[in-house]
């Protein structure tokens, strides 16, 4: 009896110590199969940076081409298209003054440009500057006039160029703008005739307008329709520019001058100082 419980307790023991054997080849592979799994899992964590890095930036990348956008839009804001076909230049002598305001209104109430030719005694006016700001402001041309308009100072003592430098300085500090184009005072001839004036004109690389029609309207006070009158039997060719001053009696004829030349097909246009053209009564091709 006592050597058949014996091995039967010994049995015992054997099947337990094979029981558990088995059990633990049977885990391991359990154990690492979790372990491989868990940290496949784990990994996605990793790619959401990306995700969040990109929301960051994407506003700046957008900040950063909003000036440039701004900047090609001031371009073409700015640029000057060159006229075709009929034209005519509508420019103002002798301002600015107590009218420039309403000239401006009647211009921009026909949706037309034109060149002003301005006094340095005139600009040198405070209460004058902001009419010359908005005239800039809303694309007219401003060029010089000379300080004093004195035939004897300009011509005759040469004080032309230094005046006209004078002149286009002023009308730089006002407005910010640089032009080079100037209308002599009674014209270039007489005036120019001096080679010397002009010679010095060409050294400062400054261009001068006289004009194709004479409005007469300085001399016409009380009579708007004798200076429309001047302006239509003028009118021949395909390119005109039309000599007018800031006087009461012009302002009255604007709407109608601006009425004919729209009735003939004419556009109107500003001087383009990188499309210059001749218009000198002495022909001189440098001016």
């Amino acid at each position: 009896m006592n050597v058949s419980q014996d091995t039967y307790a010994e049995k015992r023991k054997g099947n337990k110590k094979r029981f558990f054997i088995l059990l633990l080849i049977l885990l391991i592979p359990i154990f690492f199969t979790g372990f491989f799994v868990g940290k496949s899992f784990s990994a996605p964590k990793k790619p959401i940076e990306p995700e969040v890095i990109e929301d960051v930036e994407a506003p700046l990348v957008q900040e950063e081409q909003k000036p440039k956008e701004e900047e090609q839009s001031k371009e073409e804001t700015s640029a000057v298209e060159k006229p075709t076909g009929k034209v005519v230049y509508l420019t103002f002598d002798d301002g600015p003054s107590k009218l420039t305001d309403e000239f401006l209104n009647v211009l921009q109430e026909h949706d037309v440009k034109a060149t002003f030719f301005m006094q340095g005694k005139n600009l040198k006016k405070e209460y004058l500057q902001e009419s010359v700001k908005r005239a800039v402001k809303e694309r007219h041309y401003i060029g010089a006039h000379s300080m004093t308009h004195d035939f004897k100072k300009l011509y005759k003592e040469n004080q032309f160029v230094p005046e006209m430098r004078e002149t286009l300085e002023l009308i730089r500090d006002i407005t910010g703008e640089s032009p080079q184009l100037v209308r002599p005072p009674y014209g270039s001839a007489p005036g120019l005739k001096n080679e010397q004036i002009r010679q010095q004109l060409v050294d400062a690389e400054i261009k001068v307008w006289d004009w194709t029609i004479d409005s007469q309207d300085w001399k016409l006070k009380d009579n708007p329709n004798q200076i429309i009158e001047n302006i239509k039997l003028g009118t021949k060719d395909e390119k005109e520019i039309v000599l007018m001053h800031e006087k009461t009696q012009t302002l009255a004829a604007l709407p109608e001058v601006i009425k004919f030349y729209k009735e003939q097909g004419y556009q109107f246009a500003i001087y383009d100082e990188s499309d210059h053209f001749v218009l000198n009564f002495l022909n001189d091709i440098r001016l």
